[in-house]
């Protein structure tokens, strides 16, 4: 019996060890689900080189293709998604609860980092009359789909301008627009993208345009209007055929997010993985050689997550308050 006992005993702990390792194995397997965009855009190659990279760094992770800023928040707070990328004006109203999101805040939303600026462009024909925002007053403008971010990018600027209940309103999407706008049978279209954007630079090659410019009075309306996610961007006269000067823009800025769930050291591990292997990253796109730790924080709209946070704090960043995570 003695024995017996002593065997019963040296099962229990080999089997509580076993049980152990097999938790262990599964906890280290764990995958990062990153929400992207679709395959033509700039979302799905950025996050599927960035996945392969934490694959190569120790952390799992997948990068998947979904419909993009408002999909992917709603992938995080779902539970579907432990990392995104999405626009940090749509990071704002998920986090917050408004627009699209009213009444269904997604408050474990958390901020990794700001990547590369998606340029606000009012475009309109080049032998267009229209000079200004103003002028676009009694005329007809595709505000981008029903429910987008471009929609409310369009109502907050035009707003700020006077004109929003001025104008005739049509929505569709980015190719939609470019071909009304060719076929004049609108006056202006809204496109929310990186820039030159294919659906504008595909018409700009047999039909010049331009982009109306965004003066500083506009972009500072809109700030104290709580709208912290615009920056100022510059939009070269290269960028379309049909552009004869540098034109002022804003932007809103593509935006690394993950869920509030993961931890500290896992999301401190990620941002450090980001930064440490840029070159890689910078080869993806046009758009992702924006990507750098000096403009991280430029438009950072929703509380950074606490491995960011820390990250930050080692290379010495200046972080606003309300970038802070929250406590508790």
């Amino acid at each position: 019996m003695k024995w017996a006992a002593v065997g019963l005993i040296v099962a229990l702990v080999l089997a509580t060890v076993a049980v152990g390792c097999i938790q262990g194995e599964e906890k280290k397997t764990e995958t990062i689900t990153i929400y992207t965009g679709g395959t033509s855009g700039v979302y799905f190659p950025l996050g599927s080189k960035y996945a392969e990279i934490l694959n190569k760094n120790g952390i799992n992770a997948k990068a998947v293709t979904s419909g993009a800023s408002v999909t992917n928040a709603k992938a995080i707070g779902e539970g579907k998604a432990q990392a995104a990328i999405l626009q940090n004006d749509v990071a704002y109203y998920a986090y917050h609860g408004l627009y699209m999101f009213e009444g269904k805040a997604i408050t474990k939303l958390r901020g990794v980092a700001a990547l590369y600026p998606e340029t606000v462009q009012f475009v309109v024909l080049a032998d267009s009359d229209i000079q200004s925002l103003e002028d676009l007053k009694g005329k007809k403008v595709a505000i981008g789909a029903p429910g987008s971010g471009t929609a409310v990018a369009a109502e907050q600027i035009l707003k700020a301008a006077g004109v929003w209940d001025s104008i005739e309103k049509v929505n569709q999407k980015f190719s939609e627009a470019a071909q009304s706008l060719k076929l004049h049978q609108i006056d202006a279209a809204v496109i929310v993208s990186g820039a030159p954007t294919p659906a504008v630079n595909q018409i700009a090659q047999q039909t010049p345009v331009r982009v109306l410019p965004i003066p500083d009075e506009i972009l500072n309306k809109l700030k104290d209007e709580g709208y912290i996610f615009y920056v100022r961007q510059i939009l070269p006269k290269d960028t379309y055929n049909g552009m004869q000067e540098d034109t002022p823009t804003v932007a809103v800025k593509a935006m690394l997010a993950v869920s509030a769930d993961l931890s500290e050291d896992t999301v401190y591990k990620m941002t450090k993985i980001l930064f440490d292997n840029l070159d890689e990253l910078h080869k993806v796109h046009a758009k992702t050689k924006y990507i750098s730790l000096d403009t991280a924080l430029d438009g950072m709209s929703i509380p950074l997550h606490p491995g960011a946070y820390k990250y930050y704090k080692e290379k010495g960043l200046q972080i606003p308050d309300d970038l802070k995570p929250p406590s508790g």
